[in-house]
């Protein structure tokens, strides 16, 4: 039969299933739209076979259009940073530090080391203030004492009669203790959290003045003064922090130990192929001279390696490999294509060409058009990044940022900072004595798969790594100091033609700004955070996006059927990707719609966009 004329949207290029072509299967529609942060961009279309417990089928679209890479040309360079901070209302300042590396690199600037230490200062608290905020107000939640009753009641059966195995550390004597501790608004630990975010962002205002839009923050350099009272303020409310870490860590591995034990094959949920990307953070002034033709050594040198992770194995930690290797692909996406249109540069710096699909070439000319799953159905382009040794252009994800920068920082075996130190299979995290705990080690273990459980466990770990950073960072400020070297800013003039680019990480991960500047304004500018690499949709070849191919065939263990279906695995398997805080999930259809489905394995083969 003709499944297209049945109005189903299945049958792409990469939707290869096991099933005969005689094979029969009742799929129900289970739509969430919006799925929110802020705004309401983005939404998870599913078909759900009840009967297998298993996801089927799984779109990842987006209704909203930014535009920044339009209203951003023929702007003054030097106001980049503050309109690109504007992207985000929760990790503003993350495109604001990015904007400001990639116009150092234009302008040929390197600010003194004073101000790189004030910003790693700052993004550290952003880091622990963003993750905090997710993990336990929001990922929490659907592991709460009330979510786990109405999805699971056997789970909560056996959670009430699971001892914790660090009890003594976090202070609750069951699992159960964690999952009523997380309850929103009621809960112990819910609501020690959100005092815990409320002081990071204190942390962070310190440093770059305002909370996420920085006032203090520009190329060159940081307005911040810095004093010992400032650096000691700081390092006060860092202590707390690490104080609570040393409660937080082990709290997570036994709640995330328990859902492997309680749910034999959990590991399943939100599983993908290991494709990680990871661009590096916490610029090093001892090396950074934010010159191109320096990039692959000053990025080696990050207090978080950048690299790309493929089945596991460390592809690059080059900056110039990674810049390079950038694809910006189309397929679903409500855009006309750029391949005909203007090439903006040819050749990096060091000789090296740059693809027309590089965000340096890339001309955003948008095409609202109906949602149309077997066409266009989303404003999200797709990201990928080319391997030259097998020639695909590879869907990496940032598994919400601290599992790819954990894993990347682990094999590059790099980072010894005393306080952290990457073995090349672990990252060892060493907490100092604080008010009333002693000393303390966690050791992030690379895992067997990159999935929903293990990405949240990374991000519980990556706020320990910040606060242990954090710590470094502040002996490498007052040291300054008290040499004093104070300066914060150096002079600079913006040149007539240039092209930068900037790498950092964004909280939920990879983070890129390119500029082409000429005549003094910005010709080109294309910011690429990594909500773009997580959700994007299927390519011009086929290619699922992360949260698409995370999500398909992730198995069902919620214990309610379509009537009363919550999709709890579901909306944990993308939440783990810490998806512009999906804290607002509605129900888009109600009940379950059924739709009958006849499978045709060879529907749409060789029919790639």
């Amino acid at each position: 039969m003709d499944i297209r004329r049945k109005g189903i949207a299945m049958g792409t290029t990469t939707a290869s299933r096991s099933e005969s072509s005689t094979g029969k299967r009742n799929l129900v529609e289970m739509n969430w739209d919006p799925i929110t942060r802020i705004v309401g961009s983005l939404g998870i279309f599913t078909k759900i076979d009840f009967d297998n417990k298993q996801v089927a089928e799984c779109y990842s679209t987006s209704s909203i259009f930014r535009g920044y890479s339009v209203f951003m040309q023929g702007k003054d360079p030097r106001d980049a940073p503050f309109i690109t901070s504007r992207i985000c209302g929760i990790c503003g300042d993350n495109h604001a530090t990015c904007a400001c590396y990639a116009q150092q690199m234009a302008f040929g600037v390197k600010p003194p080391a004073m101000a790189e230490w004030i910003i790693n200062l700052g993004e550290a608290a952003e880091y622990m203030f963003d993750h905090n905020i997710f993990q336990d107000n929001l990922v929490g939640v659907d592991f709460c004492e009330p979510m786990v009753k109405e999805t699971n009641p056997k789970v909560w059966q056996k959670a009430q009669a699971t001892a914790a195995p660090h009890a003594a550390a976090h202070g609750f004597r069951t699992i159960a203790d964690i999952m009523t501790a997380l309850t929103p608004f009621t809960g112990t630990l819910y609501r020690e959290t959100l005092e815990m975010s409320r002081m990071t962002r204190h942390m962070f205002c310190l440093m770059e003045g305002r909370h996420v839009h920085p006032s203090t923050l520009y190329p060159g350099g940081v307005g911040t003064v810095p004093t010992i009272q400032l650096f000691t303020d700081y390092l006060v409310r860092l202590m707390k922090y690490v104080e609570f870490m040393k409660k937080i860590v082990p709290l997570h591995d036994d709640l995330f130990d328990f859902i492997y034990q309680a749910l034999p094959g959990y590991e399943k949920v939100g599983q993908r192929r290991i494709l990680l990307g990871c661009w590096g953070a916490f610029n090093n002034p001892d090396s950074c001279d934010y010159e191109y033709r320096h990039m692959a050594e000053w990025g080696r040198e990050m207090f978080v390696t950048p690299g790309v992770v493929v089945d596991g194995e460390l592809v690059t930690t080059s900056l110039v490999d990674i810049n390079l290797g950038i694809r910006i692909l189309l397929g679903s996406s409500y855009y006309d294509d750029w391949e005909n249109r203007e090439t903006f540069v040819t050749q990096d710096p060091l000789g090296n060409p740059v693809d027309q699909r590089h965000p340096w070439n890339q001309t955003t000319t948008p095409r609202p058009q109906n949602r149309d799953f077997n066409g266009r159905y989303t404003w999200v382009m797709s990201p990928r990044w080319h391997d030259a040794r097998s020639g695909d252009d590879l869907a990496l994800d940032t598994g919400g940022g601290p599992i790819a920068r954990l894993w990347a920082t682990a094999l590059a075996k790099r980072v010894d900072l005393g306080y952290i130190k990457a073995t090349g299979a672990t990252v060892e995290i060493n907490l100092p004595k604080t008010a009333l705990l002693p000393e303390a080690q966690f050791v992030w273990k690379i895992p067997q798969w990159s999935n929903a459980i293990e990405r949240d466990r990374a991000r519980t770990y990556f706020q320990a790594y910040a606060a242990a950073a954090a710590l470094y960072f502040v002996d490498r400020a007052l040291a300054e100091l008290r040499a004093g070297r104070a300066q914060t800013f150096t002079p600079y003039t913006v040149p007539e033609n240039a092209i930068g680019c900037g790498f950092h990480e964004a909280v939920r991960g990879v983070l890129s700004h390119h500029v082409v500047i000429r005549d003094g304004k910005i010709a080109n500018y294309h910011p690429y955070p990594p909500t773009p690499w997580n959700a994007s949709p299927r390519d011009s070849k086929g290619t699922l996006g992360p949260y698409e191919d995370a999500v398909r065939n992730t198995p069902i263990f919620e214990e309610n059927g379509p009537d009363k279906f919550k999709g709890i695995d579901i909306m944990r398997a993308v939440r783990s990707f810490d998806p512009c805080l999906p804290c607002g999930v509605h129900m888009y259809l109600g009940p379950g719609r059924s739709v009958e489905v006849f499978h045709s394995p060879m529907f749409g083969f060789g029919a790639a966009r």
